[in-house]
C-alpha cells in the first residue's frame, strides 16, 4: 500500500491522501515533521479525511524532493504508537453524536403519529441530557445542565415533542459549537509549543580525527558541539562556531522572513535551518533551553484563570438559583407550563464561563505569533491596568551591545590598532558581550591576528596569554591591579574621565605593565523615545529609568528620552526596593530587566517583563518573554492587553444584557420554549466567535 497519494494541486498548495492517517494519529506531530521538509512553510492534518496538505513557502518547491522526503516518513508510526492522554476531539466526537441523536430525534418525531413512539424517540435522545443533569445536582447543586434537563422534561411531560427534541437539538448544537471553539483557542496556544527532537549528531574528536556521533538530545551536555543540518530542527541555545545557514524562525519570533546565521551568532532551539549547516556550542540544554520555558508558559496559560474569569464564573453559579426561582413565579403567575420551560432555558452560565477564558487564550496565542509570551490571563489583567513602567536601561532602552568608540594607548611603541589587534586575538574565542565587541572592532579595522599562546580564561575577572615570551592580561581594573599588581597610578584622570561618560573599558596589561584601554559604549536604541511615547498614549503614567551610571549621564539619557523619574547609581539589590516602593504609592507597576541581578526586582513587580537576551534567570521569573529584540514589543503586548480587557469587558456586559432580555421575555410568555433555546445559544456562540477574533493593536 502507497504511504500517500495526491488528492488535488495548485501553485503554492498540495493536498495528499493517506491511508495510514487516522484519529489516533499524533497530527500535531506529524503537522511538525512534515513542516521541516525544505520548502514547505506550513502543513496541515486532517485525521477525519485522511489527508495532509502542504503549503509551498516563499521560494516555491521541487515537487519530485518534496515527494521524495515524503516517502522517507513512516505515516503509520505516527498513529499505531500514539495513545493520547486527553484529546479534546473526543469531546467533538461526543457532542457531535449527541447532535446527530438530537436532529435524527426530531425529525424522526415529526414523521410518526404514535405518542408513545414519540415519548419513547424523545426520551432516548434527551437520556445523555436527564443523566449530566441529575449527575450534577448530586455533585454540585443547581447548574446550568440542571436547568437545560428540567426544560426539556417539562416540554416531554407536556408532550410537546417538538419543544422537546427542537431545545435538546438546539442544546447539543451550542454544546458542539462552544466545544469546537474553546479547543481551537486552546490549540492556538499549543501551536507556540515545540515537540521534543529526539536525537541530534554532535562532533566529537576520537584518536585526533573529528567524527560525528548521534546522540539522544536529553543527553546533550553544555559544551557540546551540535551540527544541525538543512530541513533539522536546533535542539539547543547556543552560539555559531563554525558554518553558514538560513533558519527560520517563524516559531519563536512569529517572523517568517528566514535570517542568515554565521559564527559568532546567537541561536534558539526550535528554529528551523532551511538551507545551510551549522555547529553550534551548546549553552543551554534540556529544561533550560527556549523551548523548554515556551512548554512552560503554554501550561501556564491554559491552567490559569483570570480575576475577571473567576468574577464570571462565580457570578454565573450565582444566577443559576435566581433563573430557577423566576421559573417558579412565571408559573404562580401565569399557571402555564410552556413559560416554565422558556425560562428555564435563559441562563447565563455559558457564556459567562466560556466567553472571558477562550477571549484570553486568544489574546496569548496572538501575543505568541507576534514573539511575546505571556504566562496567563493574569498577567494581561495585570498588565492592562499598569501604569508605570520601570526600566532597567541597560538592554532594555540600549541595545545591550557594547561597541568600541575608541583605543587609548600608553605605549609609544604600540599604536591603537595593535593593541586592538592583540586584544581580539585573544578574546576570539569567547562570546561574552565586550570580547564580541572587540573582535567585531577589530575586523572593521583590517583584523591581523597575532599568534599567542594557550589562552587562560579567569570568571568575572578576564583572560591571560602569552605574546612573544611576554605575559598579556586583558580584563577589569580588579583583575589587573589587585590579582596581577599592575599599576594604574600614571593612568588615573584619563580612566576617571572616561567613567564619568558612562564609558565601560577594557584594560590591556602586557609585561607587567598597562599597555592601554579600550572604551565601549552601550548605545540607546532608536525607537526607544517613540515607545515610551507611545506607552504614555496606552495609559502609562509614569516611566522610571533605573541605571548603575553617575547622575549626569543618567539624567541626560532620561531627558533625550522624556522619562519621568530616573535612578542613578543603582546597586543591584536596590532595583527591588525602587519597585516595592513605586507599589507602595498606589501604583500597578510593570518592570523591563534582561540580567541576572534584575531576578529580584522581576518578581516584586506585578508584571515582570524580560528582553529577548536577557539571562536565563530574569527569563524564568518573569511573567512576559520577548522572543525578539525589539522593545516596540511592548507597544504591541500593551495595546493587546488593553484591548483584550476591554472585549471581556463588553462580552460580560452583553451576556448579562441580552440574557436578562431572554429571560425576561420567557417569562411573560413572549418567548417559546424553542426560541428562547435559539436565543440564548445563539447569543453564546456569537460572543465565543467574537473571543476567538483577532484583535487589532495597531
Amino acid at each position: 500500500m502507497n504511504r500517500f497519494f495526491l488528492k488535488h494541486e495548485s501553485l503554492k498548495r498540495r493536498r495528499y491522501g493517506s491511508f495510514y492517517i487516522n484519529r489516533r494519529c499524533n497530527t500535531d506531530a506529524l503537522g511538525i515533521r512534515l513542516e521541516s521538509i525544505n520548502g514547505v512553510k506550513k502543513a496541515k492534518v486532517n485525521p477525519l479525511a485522511r489527508t495532509f496538505t502542504l503549503y509551498a513557502d516563499e521560494n516555491g518547491w521541487n515537487v519530485l524532493k518534496i515527494e521524495r522526503e515524503l516517502s522517507k516518513i513512516d505515516f503509520k508510526s505516527f498513529a499505531d504508537k500514539y495513545v493520547p492522554k486527553k484529546k479534546l476531539i473526543r469531546c467533538n466526537d461526543s457532542s457531535f453524536s449527541g447532535l446527530f441523536r438530537s436532529v435524527g430525534a426530531l425529525a424522526f418525531s415529526m414523521m410518526v403519529n404514535t405518542n408513545n413512539i414519540k415519548f419513547f424517540i424523545t426520551f432516548l435522545a434527551a437520556a445523555p441530557l436527564f443523566a449530566k443533569g441529575i449527575n450534577d445536582l448530586i455533585k454540585s447543586g443547581l447548574t446550568s445542565k440542571v436547568l437545560e434537563a428540567m426544560a426539556v422534561s417539562v416540554s416531554l411531560a407536556r408532550r410537546d415533542y417538538t419543544a422537546a427534541n427542537s431545545t435538546n437539538a438546539l442544546l447539543e448544537l451550542g454544546e458542539y459549537i462552544e466545544e469546537t471553539t474553546v479547543q481551537k483557542s486552546d490549540e492556538l496556544i499549543k501551536e507556540l509549543g515545540k515537540p521534543n527532537i529526539d536525537k541530534v549528531w554532535i562532533e566529537e574528536v576520537a584518536e585526533g580525527k573529528k567524527i560525528l556521533r548521534q546522540i539522544p538530545a536529553l543527553s546533550v551536555k553544555i559544551g557540546n558541539i551540535v551540527v544541525v543540518g538543512t530541513g533539522e530542527t536546533v535542539a539547543i541555545d547556543g552560539h555559531v562556531i563554525a558554518g553558514a545557514a538560513t533558519v527560520n524562525q517563524a516559531s519563536m519570533t512569529g517572523e517568517y522572513e528566514p535570517v542568515k546565521k554565521e559564527r559568532g551568532d546567537r541561536i534558539m532551539s526550535g528554529v528551523i535551518v532551511k538551507e545551510g549547516q551549522l555547529k553550534i556550542w551548546a549553552e543551554q540544554v534540556g529544561d533550560n533551553t527556549a523551548t523548554a520555558r515556551i512548554k512552560h508558559y503554554i501550561l501556564s496559560s491554559l491552567e490559569e484563570k483570570s480575576a475577571i474569569g473567576l468574577k464570571a464564573s462565580k457570578l454565573a453559579d450565582k444566577l443559576v438559583p435566581v433563573t430557577l426561582g423566576l421559573s417558579a413565579l412565571s408559573y404562580l403567575v401565569t399557571q402555564n407550563m410552556q413559560n416554565v420551560a422558556s425560562v428555564l432555558q435563559a441562563d447565563y452560565s455559558c457564556a459567562l464561563k466560556l466567553a472571558t477564558p477562550v477571549a484570553f487564550k486568544s489574546a496569548i496565542a496572538q501575543a505568541g505569533k507576534s514573539g511575546v509570551l505571556v504566562k496567563g490571563a493574569k498577567v494581561l489583567e495585570a498588565l492592562s491596568s499598569a501604569d508605570t513602567f520601570v526600566f532597567d536601561k541597560t538592554g532594555t532602552l540600549t541595545y545591550g551591545e557594547l561597541e568600541v568608540i575608541s583605543v587609548t594607548s600608553f605605549d609609544e611603541n604600540w599604536s591603537k590598532e595593535e593593541i586592538l589587534n592583540l586584544t581580539a586575538s585573544t578574546e576570539e574565542h569567547y562570546f561574552h558581550p565586550v570580547a564580541e565587541a572587540v573582535v567585531k572592532a577589530a575586523k572593521k579595522l583590517g583584523f591581523i591576528h597575532m599568534h599567542h599562546e594557550e589562552v587562560e580564561f579567569i570568571v568575572a575577572h578576564g583572560v591571560k596569554t602569552v605574546v612573544a615570551d611576554k605575559d598579556v592580561t586583558i580584563g577589569s581594573r580588579h583583575f589587573l591591579e589587585d590579582d596581577e599588581r599592575i599599576s594604574f597610578k600614571a593612568y588615573e584622570d584619563k580612566i576617571n574621565k572616561s567613567l564619568e561618560e558612562g564609558k565601560t573599558i577594557l584594560y590591556v596589561g602586557y609585561d607587567g605593565k598597562l599597555l592601554g584601554m579600550i572604551e565601549m559604549f552601550d548605545k540607546v536604541r532608536q525607537n526607544a523615545k517613540n515607545v515610551i511615547k507611545k506607552l504614555k498614549e496606552l495609559g502609562v503614567k509614569k516611566i522610571v529609568m533605573l541605571t548603575g551610571d553617575v547622575a549626569s549621564r543618567a539624567k541626560a539619557i532620561g531627558g533625550e528620552l522624556g522619562i519621568d523619574e530616573v535612578y542613578a547609581n543603582m546597586l543591584p539589590k536596590s532595583k527591588a526596593k525602587i519597585i516595592n516602593e513605586l507599589k507602595s504609592r498606589g501604583g500597578k507597576v510593570v518592570f523591563v530587566g534582561d540580567g541576572i541581578n534584575d531576578a529580584p526586582a522581576l518578581i516584586s513587580a506585578d508584571v515582570g517583563i524580560s528582553m529577548f537576551k536577557g539571562a536565563d534567570i530574569a527569563k524564568a521569573t518573569a511573567d512576559i518573554s520577548l522572543m525578539k529584540d525589539d522593545i516596540e514589543s511592548l507597544i504591541q503586548i500593551k495595546a493587546l492587553a488593553n484591548r483584550a480587557i476591554e472585549r471581556v469587558r463588553k462580552n460580560f456586559n452583553a451576556t448579562v444584557g441580552v440574557n436578562s432580555a431572554i429571560l425576561l421575555g420567557a417569562s411573560v410568555g413572549i418567548l417559546t420554549p424553542i426560541i428562547t433555546a435559539a436565543l440564548h445559544n445563539g447569543t453564546t456562540i456569537a460572543l465565543l466567535l467574537n473571543s476567538m477574533k483577532k484583535l487589532k493593536v495597531g
